[in-house]
């Protein structure tokens, strides 16, 4: 009788899934924001609720690699990714927040993250180089996540600089059954900038392997074309703003996307985003 109530405890364990998340920012690496709250607490709370997590965020300069106890984990770093024909090496650090008992892993590039805080200049310009640097975030995510021979049932993804991992999701899978099943959620926040990422980021993309039907989502590339771009691939979409644009609220539900809408009550939010999980990942949660 223990051996098969450990067989069932086992299987039910199991049937909770694999989650992981990608989030631009995450308290206490960065100061609290949208994205940077539910990226520290909504993990957590999956946590808690018996799923296996990992999540990742970029090591942009500002986060404090002493004060936050940072260290590389060389057993996943040292690979190149080319990104607009250049060899770019990636770099994963972790680091933790001990009262969620949580890992966060960065992905880290001298050029691309260490030498800049954030999305702008001391000017409040958009970085001429943001969309090679969220090319080096997605794809990075995405081989970390394979190197560490760990597969999730779905990726929750949030903020704008990870609107790419759908993308590099397709094509991967494409070339590797590594990800093969994984769902996608996008969480919808009031990060809009202004600027574009030139015309240049076709041809970019054209390198990664980018089908026509790629390009033409991806055209004329801004905040609202990339974020529509992200929930278009996305299995679901939860508005994770009370400001969120109204358009693209309306764009999810118009594409029949699952949609959670936001609720002030954080524990009830968070309760009905677990509920999406188990909806996306339905039958494939076993595998």
């Amino acid at each position: 009788m223990c051996i098969f109530a450990t067989d069932n405890i086992m299987q039910n364990f199991m049937k909770t899934g694999r989650i992981l998340f990608v989030s631009q920012e995450i308290m206490p690496f960065v100061p609290e924001n949208e994205n940077s709250y539910m990226g520290r607490y909504l993990p957590a709370f999956v946590q808690e609720q018996g799923r296996e997590i990992r999540v990742f965020m970029p090591r942009f300069s500002h986060v404090n690699e002493r004060k936050n106890q940072l260290h590389e984990v060389i057993r996943l770093s040292g690979m190149n990714l080319i990104v607009n024909n250049v060899d770019h090496q990636l770099i994963i650090k972790v680091g933790s927040i001990p009262s969620a008992r949580m890992q966060v892993y960065f992905i880290d590039n001298e050029e691309y993250f260490s030498r800049h805080k954030g999305f702008f200049d001391e000017d409040g310009s958009f970085f001429p180089d943001n969309d090679e640097r969220i090319l080096f975030f997605g794809r990075g995510t995405l081989e970390a996540v394979r190197k560490l021979a760990w597969q999730p049932h779905l990726i929750h993804f949030s903020g704008w600089f990870s609107c790419m991992i759908p993308f590099y999701l397709r094509r991967i899978n494409k070339e590797n059954a590594f990800f093969s099943g994984t769902k996608t959620v996008f969480s919808l926040t009031d990060d809009a900038f202004k600027g574009d990422f030139g015309r240049d980021m076709e041809r970019k993309l054209k390198a990664d392997g980018a089908t026509a039907k790629d390009l033409h989502t991806f055209e004329n590339l801004d905040w609202r074309t990339l974020t529509k771009a992200a929930i278009s691939y996305a299995h679901g979409v939860v508005i994770a703003s009370p400001t969120a644009d109204p358009e693209l609220v309306a764009f999810a539900k118009e594409n029949k996307k699952h949609v959670v809408d936001y609720d002030p009550e954080r524990d009830a939010f968070y309760h009905k985003i677990n509920k999406l999980y188990d909806t996306i990942i339905g039958s494939n949660i076993n595998n």
